[in-house]
């Protein structure tokens, strides 16, 4: 997160500018350039080249204009990524009717979130500095705390369903960056070749050694397919862990009944 702070309200400089807090520059070094522009061609870069490919001077070299002229809209790095990251994640979409229960709400909020890290998976890449802040950061935090208003849960409690179910989602999403990444050095790999390597090297590497758990996993023949699903919303070990976290969620609910 930004250091830079506005001297009118003490924001970070990116998170003012994405509520409409900060003065917006005279007239522009380029027609047409706006916060807006600059921010469509940061996330263009990123979403096809990775978070490490976004510079100031890379995206100034996008729009056309030189890097000091960037200036002029974005004070920096750090302020292009807050902008960047809330441009990306988007208003959510409608949660399902409140009478379907607060785990219908928080499911639906889970796969729309996991959704939209997958598209854009360098979001995942932005280290979390700040509980939320920018404008559609709160609108996910509304949608979610929302879903828990019923549920008899105070307001620590809410907070904490709500951060571990967001690192659940952040989580899983950053494994499959990480495959994304590693495919990718391996020359352009995907998971599918990957993994069947990968269950065959854990077979000759535990063969003779004391791992009767892994032995007994391995037999068992169904590991083979713990990731054949497609990277989406409904693959089956995103919806196994996330039952758990819910299943936490509805403990904890019960015993504040």
């Amino acid at each position: 997160m930004a250091k830079q702070r506005t001297a009118q309200n003490g924001l970070p400089a990116g998170v003012a500018a994405a509520w409409g807090l900060r003065e917006r520059p005279g007239r522009g070094p380029a027609r047409g350039l706006d916060v807006a522009r600059i921010v469509r061609a940061a996330i263009a870069v990123a979403d096809a080249e990775g978070l490490g490919a976004v510079s100031m001077s890379r995206v100034a070299t996008e729009v056309g204009v030189s890097t000091m002229a960037l200036y002029r809209y974005v004070e920096g790095k750090n302020d292009l990524l807050i902008l960047m990251e809330d441009e990306a994640a988007g208003t959510p979409p409608p949660g399902p009717a409140p009478e379907e229960g607060w785990r219908a709400g928080l499911e639906h909020w889970a796969r729309a979130y996991r959704d939209v890290l997958s598209r854009h998976l360098w979001m995942v890449r932005i280290p979390i500095s700040t509980p939320p802040l920018s404008p559609h950061s709160v609108e996910w935090m509304e949608l979610a705390l929302g879903c828990l208003r019923a549920t008899g849960l105070d307001a620590e409690e809410k907070l904490g369903v709500l951060i571990t179910l967001n690192g659940y989602v952040r989580s899983s999403v950053s494994l499959l960056a990480d495959i994304a990444e590693s495919a990718g050095g391996e020359g352009g790999a995907d998971w599918e070749e990957l993994e069947p390597r990968y269950w065959r090297l854990l077979t000759q590497l535990t063969a003779t050694g004391d791992f009767p758990a892994i032995k007994e996993m391995l037999a068992s023949g169904e590991v083979e397919t713990a990731f054949e699903e497609e990277e989406s919303e409904g693959s089956a070990d995103f919806a196994f862990g996330l039952a758990l976290v819910l299943d936490g969620t509805q403990a904890l609910i019960e015993r504040r009944a």
